[in-house]
């Protein structure tokens, strides 16, 4: 049987459901860069002919360290979903003579040579300059037009963000953006192959969106992302996602497959994408490719991901579409031939919709909860959702019932999540609705945090 060594870090599709996918394909190798989720431990004992988790300071040459493991055990693929880790597998795979995302890998992480490479072919985003210091930010400030938005080259999550809204206010959000990165390192969610990487930065001016321009229904956030994958160079786009209005600054707070645009619009916003991802040159990756959607037709790419999309994209994909990327993308690797969609597939074609919801201590319109909660899974019982709708909690990616709810930071973005709720329901439209409902419950349906107010 097949080999593969599945490189496990902080980020991407939920580690238990992918490790199934792959451990069905194949013999998997576990090797865990990061700690595994409470639950996943004895599947991962289970599914895995073997489980190394190497001590942090093993991990300053990751290459050679998943090199070596690799040979070790006689890996015919090495693979990893984890934004954190794409790069090294990337260099891996290069000097085992393996498939993978190849030497272009980095221009899909370092977003300043995302945005330099896209500059050179023509493709719409939005204007940028890389930053590397206070001066450089605040020379760009003149040379850009505010409100603008730093971000960091390497990160994710929208971690780090910071906006700009008049060239005096560059001071404070480069000290914040550089203080929530080193906080963000502490808990995992840093770049794990490139040193420095903590301290490259972009600034970006901040286009506008117009999402009714785009969707028949209310709710809907003002981009989508194609999900895709590259097969030896050639883009695959699969399906797209949409998104309900993030959180300020830009903090994602829900994800819907399918994307509910029409035809026409689907088949402008994939050009787009296998554009943005032709000019970066990856050779077998799974991509996420994020587009602004603005008025009169017009577009912008955010940003690409040689990897797909994290949080519950993959299992969404796989609950509508039946389609197991993960799976597929072994087989991939293995030189097997996968049946990747020979189109792009559409809301016509998916059974339902999906949608997953992070759960922020924030209103809908941004508003942070006046009082302090606990997280609980009684948001399954008590969410006021439609009657063919059905809601499920995230267990790999939420906080222990009875934690406190973390109080919202804008600049750490993801990181001050408390769950994940998973909903179906009959379309994507109805995902919509239901969110938008269990968003404004959420602080009736948690119980209140009374060793928490007594403190305060």
């Amino acid at each position: 049987m097949s080999q593969v060594l599945y490189v496990h870090a902080k980020g991407g599709p939920p580690v238990g459901h992918a490790l199934t996918r792959v451990a069905g394909r194949a013999t998997v190798h576990l090797l865990a860069l990061s700690g595994l989720p409470v639950g996943v431990a004895e599947d991962a004992a289970r599914l895995c002919a073997s489980v190394v988790t190497p001590p942090r300071a093993e991990h300053r040459d990751l290459v050679e360290l998943i090199t070596a493991r690799a040979r070790e055990v006689g890996a015919d693929a090495v693979l990893t979903f984890s934004e954190y880790a794409v790069v090294a597998v990337a260099e891996a795979c290069r000097r085992l003579g393996l498939r993978g995302a190849g030497a272009a890998a980095a221009l899909a992480r370092d977003k300043r040579l995302m945005r330099a490479t896209w500059d050179r072919h023509g493709v719409p985003q939005p204007r940028f300059r890389p930053v590397a210091g206070l001066a450089e930010l605040e020379q760009a400030t003149i040379e850009l037009s505010c409100p603008l938005l730093l971000k960091a080259a390497w990160s994710a999550g929208s971690t780090a963000h910071q906006i700009i809204d008049e060239p005096g206010r560059a001071r404070h959000a480069w000290h914040r953006s550089r203080q929530v990165m080193a906080e963000s390192a502490q808990l995992g969610f840093a770049e794990m192959h490139v040193r420095g990487a903590s301290e490259d930065f972009i600034v970006e001016e901040i286009v506008t969106g117009r999402a009714e321009e785009w969707f028949d229904g209310p709710g809907w956030g003002d981009y989508v992302s194609v999900e895709g994958v590259v097969v030896d160079g050639d883009f695959r786009p699969v399906c797209l996602s949409g998104r309900m209005p993030t959180v300020w600054p830009f903090t994602e707070r829900a994800g819907i497959t399918p994307a509910a645009v029409d035809s026409g619009a689907q088949r402008r916003i994939v050009e787009l994408a296998r554009q943005a991802v032709d000019a970066l040159g990856l050779e077998n990756c799974g991509t996420h490719t994020e587009i602004k959607l603005g008025a009169d037709g017009r577009m912008w790419v955010i940003e690409t991901a040689a990897r797909f999309g994290g949080a519950m994209t993959v299992p969404q994909i796989e609950d509508v579409f039946g389609l197991d990327l993960v799976g597929m993308f072994t087989d991939q690797l293995l030189g097997r031939s996968p049946g990747w969609p020979a189109r792009t597939l559409t809301p016509a074609d998916a059974e339902g919709a999906t949608g997953s919801l992070v759960v922020l201590a924030v209103d809908g319109d941004g508003t942070p909860w006046p009082r302090r909660h606990l997280d609980s899974s009684t948001v399954v019982r008590k969410a006021p959702i439609g009657a063919g709708s059905t809601l499920s909690v995230v267990r790999e990616s939420s906080l222990p019932d009875g934690s406190p709810v973390p109080v919202y930071d804008p600049a750490g973005g993801a990181n001050t999540m408390a769950g994940l709720c998973l909903l179906s329901a009959d379309r994507p439209q109805s995902v919509v609705r239901d969110f938008t409902a269990l968003v404004a419950a959420l602080p009736d349906i948690l119980p209140v945090d009374a060793a928490e107010e007594a403190r305060a």
